[in-house]
């Protein structure tokens, strides 16, 4: 989806998805989703990993097509639902204003910490920093699959973080991926950059170090 990824999961009773990408651009999810042999009404379940417009834009026309529940971390509901939005300041502005602001939509589970979701065999993993409530998601499948949202991203041969402006603590950021290093997981797939596979927990390991 342009700069930014959505994933899904195929499920034994449908279709998880991993954030929705940016505003007015769900036709793309139809379109994978089209490739799998899938329809957009047997995604069942959002999992969203923060509140920013580029994660969250396509969320309302996917809920209003598919009637999936939504899952987020409580300090991050928010913004998604609306009754906690302030407008934007400086660059995020720009960024409103460029991308379309997301419509509020209500989160159906609300999670609060580390722990099991309402898909099994994915755990949550609460990440702070790039938004207080930013969450990572491990599917327990294939050795491990992190869905590591923004806590970091694929580079070409390190992990990089997203930049400052974007990030509402720094000082979380490295904290979180070293909880992310204590985990066991052979793949990880970002909000942006590349997917690392064979071995991804090293990349975590070795930004920790």
């Amino acid at each position: 989806m342009g700069y930014v990824h959505a994933h899904l999961i195929v499920v034994d009773d449908g279709v998880v998805l991993v954030d929705t990408g940016l505003p007015r651009r769900s036709a793309e999810i139809g379109r994978a989703l089209f490739e799998l042999r899938r329809k957009i009404g047997e995604v069942n379940t959002v999992l969203l990993t923060h509140h920013h417009p580029d994660h969250v834009g396509g969320l309302g026309e996917v809920k209003r097509r598919s009637g999936a529940r939504v899952v987020a971390h409580r300090l991050d509901v928010p913004v998604i639902d609306g009754s906690g939005r302030t407008p934007p300041t400086g660059v995020l502005r720009v960024v409103e204003l460029v991308m379309g602001r997301p419509e509020a939509v209500t989160v159906d589970e609300v999670l609060s910490g580390d722990g099991p979701t309402p898909v099994p065999g994915i755990t949550a993993i609460h990440t702070p920093g790039h938004t207080a409530g930013h969450t990572s998601y491990l599917l327990d499948r294939d050795g491990g699959v992190l869905f590591a949202g923004d806590a970091a991203g694929g580079g070409r041969r390190k992990l990089i973080t997203a930049p400052r402006m974007f990030t509402q603590d720094p000082a979380q950021v490295p904290r979180s991926i070293a909880k992310l290093s204590g985990l066991r997981f052979d793949t990880a797939v970002f909000g942006h950059g590349r997917a690392v596979t064979g071995g991804a927990v090293e990349r975590f390991r070795e930004y920790a170090g």
